[in-house]
């Protein structure tokens, strides 16, 4: 592989990190750190970066008060020559969070960067700087890529455990130093209560870290903002954000389980029993929480195109969004599908376009596992398949519709990658054993969870022809991250070959399966 080494990127953070580790839990243990005595502005939830390109990319950052949003950006680690980034004010309306885009940046290189947060009554009052790097994508093919995936964090009330260390998984994928993660959605589980304890089946105790918005599901939009605060008091989690950018998806925890458009809710649990007024709400946290290049736009889309250089392409896709209701998934005509029209108009286009050695279609949910929403007593459909395995039917129209594009435009270097289903796998879809035929080969790999229960391997559609070549899972369901099977993927591009190499790893990185792809090929 011919991916770059950058060895100051370690180095940088070691200073900058030092001073934001004494910010994890700041709120859950009421711990403060000095500067902050001094009425200044300051940044205890870290930094992120988000949707870098060959020459552009997003800094995050919240403050603790109003203030206005500074960055500065440089080559080197001593910031000796920077240039300045003046950002958008924080305040209340938007959690006091804000993002910044950089422009003109060079392509295929470490950008070292700090944010600085100023008082916007007296500009030269600014807090401490929280520091952080990430790299553009390269213009020259022959640099190489590497990127993780995976989704799911904090999930069936599995939070963040002091004794366990936390999310330790952010280690092991820190330690790859990847250009970038894809997180493949359930960034957070807003129905998802988080109790201090929780037996386990040995006998033992998993303890959580909890805050007053994680005690029940969420509804108002301060409790869906807790939902996502929650997360980033985990330290782990916020050194990576400073290491690695991100490209972000959603999928339904972000709101409620299992949710469509103009669903009502029969849980309970909920007083607000409208999810597309809860969507709305979980929309807003959601943007304001992440650097998303699309989301400041007036229809606030998540689906977008990531372009990574000449070698990767990354098609972000939204299966929440534009969705028809879930049902038996049986119909025989259904033009909204999971993508909806205009959803499918656009990455059939993009697709088209791309002129990217590799495509890689981010999908939020699997196309050939079967996953059931039982939740209201029917046995509906919440993703793709229906476990009918002849000629497509429901929401495997669209996806027929899809393969058939591909096949025909002859559009090269296709692989899908998903989340969703808490376990991993690497799936084959092969028109010789498939009810639809008129389509390519190509693979879908699953990784996750990152922290959440583990559940058993969902059962395969034979519609698209899948063959299971490798799954781990457990045999039992909600499986605590201390029982194991939590996970992540890898995906390298070798610069010279073009390569496509996918590991599937565990949480401490071990690597469980090994797939390579040749560049080039129809479908893959």
């Amino acid at each position: 592989m011919s991916h770059r080494p950058f060895p100051g990127r370690r180095s940088v953070l070691r200073g900058s990190l030092a001073a934001s580790a004494a910010l994890t839990l700041p709120t859950a243990l009421g711990s403060a750190p000095a500067f902050a005595l001094s009425g200044r502005p300051k940044a205890g939830w870290g930094v992120q970066t988000g949707d870098v390109t060959c020459d552009s990319g997003l800094v995050w950052v919240r403050s603790d008060r109003p203030a206005r949003m500074i960055v500065e950006t440089s080559a080197t680690e001593s910031f000796r020559t920077s240039r300045r980034w003046h950002g958008p004010l924080l305040g209340a309306d938007t959690d006091f969070t804000g993002t910044t885009r950089l422009r003109g940046l060079p392509s295929g290189e470490q950008i070292h960067y700090r944010v600085l947060l100023a008082d916007p009554d007296d500009p030269r009052r600014t807090g401490e700087p929280v520091a952080g790097t990430f790299r553009t994508a390269s213009a020259r093919r022959r640099d190489g890529i590497r990127f993780l995936w995976s989704g799911d964090l904090a999930g069936q009330g599995w939070g963040i455990n002091p004794d366990f260390g936390g999310y330790t998984i952010y280690n092991a994928m820190g330690a790859l130093d990847p250009d970038f993660f894809l997180c493949s959605g359930d960034n957070i589980y807003a129905d998802g209560p988080i109790a201090s304890s929780v037996a386990l089946p040995d006998g033992s105790t998993w303890r959580n870290v909890t805050t007053q918005e994680k005690s029940k599901v969420a509804e108002t939009l301060a409790e869906f903002r807790g939902n996502f605060r929650y997360n980033l008091l985990d330290g782990n989690l916020k050194r990576f954000n400073a290491q690695v950018p991100s490209i972000i998806q959603w999928d339904d925890h972000e709101v409620t389980n299992n949710w469509y458009p103009g669903e009502i809710l029969g849980d309970a649990r909920y007083t607000e029993k409208s999810v597309d007024v809860l969507a709305s709400r979980a929309r807003q946290a959601f943007s304001e929480y992440f650097p998303i290049s699309t989301l400041r736009r007036p229809d606030g889309r998540v689906y977008r195109t990531v372009r990574y250089g000449p070698l990767l392409d990354v098609f972000v896709l939204d299966m929440r969004t534009y969705r028809n209701a879930n049902s038996t998934d049986d119909q025989t005509t259904d033009a909204q599908g999971i993508l909806g029209a205009e959803q499918l108009k656009w990455l059939k286009g993009e697709l088209s376009r791309s002129r990217a050695v590799w495509k890689v279609i981010a999908s939020d949910m699997p196309l050939g596992l079967v996953v059931p929403d039982t939740g209201d007593g029917k046995p509906n459909i919440e993703a793709v398949a229906q476990g009918d395995p002849g000629a497509p039917l429901g929401r495997e129209l669209q996806i027929a519709e899809l393969l058939r594009f591909v096949k025909h435009r002859r559009i090269t270097g296709t692989v899908w990658l998903t989340a969703d289903v808490h376990h991993t796998s690497a799936q084959h879809y092969q028109p010789s054993r498939a009810a639809f035929t008129d389509f390519e080969p190509f693979w879908e790999f699953v990784s996750g969870p990152l922290n959440a229960g583990a559940f058993p391997a969902s059962a395969l559609d034979n519609t698209f022809g899948p063959e299971r070549v490798f799954v781990k899972a457990p045999t039992a369901s909600n499986v605590s991250p201390a029982g194991g099977y939590q996970f992540f993927g890898e995906v390298d591009i070798d610069g010279h070959s073009g390569e496509l190499t996918v590991r599937l790893r565990e949480q401490d990185g071990t690597v469980l399966f090994t797939q390579v792809l040749q560049p080039g090929r129809v479908g893959q």
